[in-house]
């Protein structure tokens, strides 16, 4: 669980309140600019500013060179200056509620997990989206919730606890119900899936005690508890990526195969071999700035 604000040490509560400021006032300028604009702005900034100055460009490049070795130093740069031009644009776009939503209604959706999901809409069986912070997963959301469907999710809370709060509420704005991590939320999660709900779960992250799978040839500790949930639930596991165009503004939303239901750790580590995929097919997609198998950087 969080600690509350106030809990928190005089310098580190200082230290969030400096950096939510810094990030209001790059967001608020962003949000002045027109739509295409404003996204490239905070994508350059990310990547030449920010990733810089806070270190995000150095242990990126080093996620980099870890699972991708063969990859010349040019290269390695590339993609890391790359993944973080993608998380700048996909920050703005995600405060972008409005304008986003209505860019993505109506927006195809390739893939036999759209079928997959639709037949367990009409059968009220719930529905088990899983993806990674990779493209910009709201994409395919926003997608679905202009088709109609009332699709929520599960997130974690950020340690800066003062930039979360307006963060959680661009979440919510997507529509559908969003729960935190934790007691009360996953009840609420639960409470919607048992209903036939659908439901986001990014699972790329490290989770300590977690079993440890293969992510990108490397071991990775991953929650099973996407495939736990399904299983216990009889929910659709269905793979989903935004992937973004060359243009950086469109999208190709993709509903992958859903998962064949087996046991957890199995159905997880097909989980990670179809993000691995995506990884290997788009590299400057992915948040490399993520601890994801505890590389010294």
């Amino acid at each position: 669980m969080r600690p509350n604000r106030d809990e928190l040490p005089l310098t580190t509560r200082l230290g969030y309140l400096a950096t939510n400021a810094v990030a209001k006032f790059l967001i608020g300028l962003a949000l002045a600019l027109p739509y295409k604009a404003r996204v490239r702005f905070l994508g350059v900034v990310m990547a030449r500013l920010v990733g810089p100055v806070a270190g995000y460009l150095k242990r990126a490049e080093a996620h980099v060179a870890f699972a991708m070795p063969e990859l010349s130093l040019q290269d390695r740069r590339r993609i890391a200056l790359q993944g973080l031009n993608n998380a700048g644009r996909t920050l703005i776009e995600n405060y972008s509620t409005r304008a986003f939503l209505a860019r993505q209604k109506g927006a195809e959706i390739e893939g036999p997990g759209l079928k997959a999901m639709e037949d367990a809409a009409k059968a009220g069986r719930p529905v088990i989206l899983v993806t990674g912070h990779f493209g910009n997963y709201e994409a395919l959301r926003a997608a679905l919730v202009g088709r109609g469907y009332d699709v929520g999710g599960l997130y974690r809370n950020m340690a800066n606890p003062y930039f979360n709060d307006h963060y959680v509420r661009t979440m919510q704005a997507f529509g559908g119900p969003v729960f935190a991590q934790g007691r009360k939320g996953t009840a609420g999660f639960v409470r919607h899936l048992k209903s036939g709900g659908q439901l986001v779960l990014l699972f790329d992250q490290h989770v300590r005690d977690a079993p440890v799978l293969d992510f990108m040839g490397h071991p990775a500790h991953t929650a099973i508890s996407a495939a736990e949930l399904a299983l216990r639930y009889n929910a659709a596991l269905i793979p989903f990526y935004g992937i973004r165009c060359a243009d950086g503004f469109n999208f190709d939303c993709v509903m992958e195969e859903p998962i064949p239901h087996s046991d957890a750790e199995t159905m997880t580590q097909a989980m990670n071999d179809s993000m691995s995929a995506q990884i290997r097919a788009h590299p400057d997609q992915w948040l490399w700035v993520a601890r994801r198998w505890r590389v010294p950087a």
